[in-house]
Formats: structure tokens, C-alpha cells, sequence
């Protein structure tokens, strides 16, 4: 059996936040605004499995009106979806992803995000795959004002 999920987020950058993109923490001037530590390329993957997994969404599991999760890494996030993935008998055949970007530049922190998310989703990190993308100055991610990424994965199971 093949199940297949999409997941998609953005934040605004700020002032004042780290910013973390796949549990890698990134040295910028500004970071990304959310009630978790607002990594949204760990949250794009979260959807994406809880899609393929037909279990909601990411705001349905771990809600900004609940202060429990404030400040949350979301590796830690992930790690609770895995488990939900565990407890059905899936596993991850591969991951796609993309960050969108006007800034930073991603290009040598990528492989380190790859090898984070293999790590939680505990599949090869052949079977992740992380890309960053510039949105060439078009629109409010191309101005700056934020960073957005999308995911999509094949999971297999019984």
C-alpha cells in the first residue's frame, strides 16, 4: 500500500526570532514568527504526513491556542507525527521538499536539514530530500517579508 501527503507553510520573518528551518538553526537578522519556533520546513513535512496518513493537519494536533506548544521545536513535533506513523505500520519511502526564500542563501545548511529529518522520520537520508528555491523578488516571499516551503511524501505500509 502507497499513501501519498502534500504539506505546505510560511511564516513571517521578524525581528527579534531564531530562525530554524529543518531543525537547523540559521544565522539571519530576523527569524520566523510563529507559536512554535515556526520551522517551516519541519511543518511542511508534519502535514504532509498527517496528510498521507488522512489524520488533519498540523493545527490540529498542536494548536497555538494551547501554551504547551509555545516555543516548541518541531522536530519534536515531527517526532510525535512519526510515531502516529509507527503506530500504523508505515514508513517513509521518500520526501520532497522545498524552501522558498528571497534570504538567506540555504545552499550549504541543506544537507544538514536532510540528515534531521531522516533522523526523526528514521529512513535513509537517501530518502529525504530537501531543496531551496528563490522566488526571484516576486511577491511578498520574493520582498523578504517571509519563507515558505512545501513537502510531499510516499509512505508505505501494510
Amino acid at each position: 500500500m502507497f499513501r501519498i501527503g502534500m504539506g505546505w507553510d510560511q511564516h513571517r520573518l521578524v525581528e527579534g526570532r531564531p530562525l530554524v528551518l529543518g531543525g537547523e538553526s540559521i544565522v539571519h537578522s530576523r527569524g520566523l514568527l510563529g507559536h512554535s519556533d515556526a520551522d517551516v520546513l519541519t511543518h511542511a513535512v508534519c502535514d504532509a504526513l498527517l496528510g498521507a496518513m488522512g489524520l488533519g493537519d498540523l493545527g490540529r494536533w498542536f494548536p497555538d491556542t494551547d501554551p504547551q506548544h509555545r516555543n516548541a521545536d518541531s522536530l519534536g513535533l515531527l517526532a510525535q507525527i512519526v510515531e502516529q506513523m509507527r503506530q500504523r505500520d508505515l514508513t517513509v519511502g521518500n520526501l520532497d521538499t522545498v524552501i522558498i526564500a528571497q534570504e538567506p542563501r540555504l545552499g550549504d545548511r541543506l544537507d544538514a536539514m536532510r540528515g534531521n529529518l531522516a533522523l526523526v522520520l528514521g529512513c535513509p537520508v537517501t530518502s529525504v530530500n530537501v531543496k531551496a528555491a528563490s522566488p526571484e523578488g516576486i511577491g511578498a516571499l520574493g520582498q523578504g517579508e517571509g519563507i515558505a516551503a512545501h513537502a510531499v511524501v510516499l509512505l508505505e505500509g501494510p
